[in-house]
């Protein structure tokens, strides 16, 4: 079989048995469990407590020790497990940490799947800037494939969502076994062990730019996540106003527009860049946050429909001009020994941190605006955009920085 091929159903299968229950669980456990809104974000905040420390654990011991791909098969077939006893949890203790167990293991297979995907290519004699891209866009259809699989079954409020996520596990899991063996590296160079866990890239707070960089970067990552745990919950609590919309009959049609959006504005990331410079991209990305919450607290899946979907659209504005292009710029200003550490810090604020926080204080804010069981949405959106439109105003005044146009010569692949 073409190696290209099989890394295309490597990335396929790696997004898709995320994308069965990333954006709809939260709509089970509200709906379906009858869980609080800070029970909810507390589960999901998961996502960024696994990111804080397990990449970086698991990394190792594939650098060190294992094979990449037999690290990566492993963690896939532990996670098909839990996913299995998670689907036949009721109670928010046990689901909470079955989940979060599933985390530990599946947050470290994104790297992961990376990893092996670059020393394949690489062995192969693959140009990995030039071939991995076309090969990664598969993991994002992945995604929207199982929205739509898990959306057309409906199956969005059902626990049978983690049936598909754990199936595509197991496969994905064997699958990885059989891919060609991708050995640690041999090295005589010694790392200290804060050096494996990317501490080396913490100089980078002895400048102020980074610092205030950084800083905004984890209160960003604090909106990540937030549409994706209460997302389908919201459009479900219209199921008495607007009983036969789109919107309601099929959430997550609807909701995987924000994916499809996503990797269409990644197309438009070098103009941007080039026009306009980082800092602007990044304001960009503020405001589409803004944006994003506004219309979601203004829309309804009747006749405001079409504000959801334009809503949909910002997000990939919002997501990608965020991450991309903060990723750009630390790998502009980290020095080349430390860039993967860099990089490993930027996701650490973002997808660790930020993710956690956002987690946790959503769920609060989606509790403090419920009253008898009925959730106040607009109150609750319009208080996310409220927070965004805050990064927004403070932004351009704390960070300065200057657009030099040789950054374009960086994201020209």
């Amino acid at each position: 079989m073409n190696i290209k091929f099989r890394l295309i159903i490597l990335n396929f299968l790696q997004f898709f048995l995320w994308g069965a229950w990333l954006i709809s669980f939260g709509g089970y456990m509200i709906v379906t469990l009858k869980f609080t809104g800070v029970q909810v974000g507390s589960v999901y905040a998961g996502i960024g407590l696994a990111s804080i420390f397990m990449p970086a654990l698991l990394g190792i011991v594939a650098d060190r020790w294992i094979n990449v791909e037999k690290v990566l098969g492993a963690c896939h077939v532990i996670g098909a497990g839990l996913l299995l006893w998670a689907s036949t949890v009721t109670d928010y203790g046990t689901l909470y940490f079955v989940m979060l167990f599933n985390l530990m293991v599946y947050m470290p297979t994104i790297a992961l799947a990376n990893s092996v995907s670059y020393a394949i290519l690489e062995k192969n004699n693959y140009d990995i800037v030039k071939t991995f891209p076309p090969i990664r866009v598969w993991g994002t259809i992945g995604f929207i494939a199982a929205m739509w699989l898990v959306d057309a079954l409906h199956w969005t409020l059902s626990a049978n969502q983690l049936y598909v996520s754990a199936t595509a596990a197991l496969v994905l899991g064997i699958y990885s076994f059989t891919l060609p063996a991708c050995p640690p590296v041999k090295s005589n160079e010694k790392k200290s062990l804060a050096s494996s866990l990317g501490l080396d890239a913490f100089v980078l707070f002895k400048r102020r730019k980074m610092v205030i960089f950084f800083i905004f970067a984890m209160f960003l990552g604090a909106a990540l996540q937030i549409t994706n745990l209460f997302g389908g919950t919201f459009l479900d609590d219209f199921k008495n106003v607007y009983p036969d919309s789109f919107g309601v009959k099929h959430p997550n049609v609807l909701l995987s527009i924000s994916q499809i959006s996503e990797t269409l504005f990644i197309l438009t990331i070098p103009f941007f860049l080039r026009k306009f410079g980082i800092k602007k991209v990044m304001l960009m990305s503020i405001f589409a946050w803004v944006l994003r919450f506004g219309l979601f607290g203004i829309g309804n899946p009747g006749d405001g429909l079409y504000l959801l979907v334009i809503s949909m659209v910002v997000y990939g504005m919002a997501f990608d001009f965020f991450n991309i292009s903060g990723s750009l710029f630390v790998e502009r200003e980290a020095e080349p020994k430390i860039r993967s550490s860099a990089q490993g810090l930027f996701m650490l604020m973002t997808n660790g941190i930020g993710a956690f926080f956002g987690g946790m204080i959503s769920g609060w804010v989606v509790d403090h605006f419920t009253t008898n069981g009925v959730r106040d949405w607009q109150s609750i959106w319009f208080s996310f955009a409220a927070y965004a439109l805050v990064l927004g105003i403070t932004f351009p005044f704390i960070f300065r920085y200057k657009h030099d146009p040789t950054m374009v010569a960086e994201v020209k692949h």
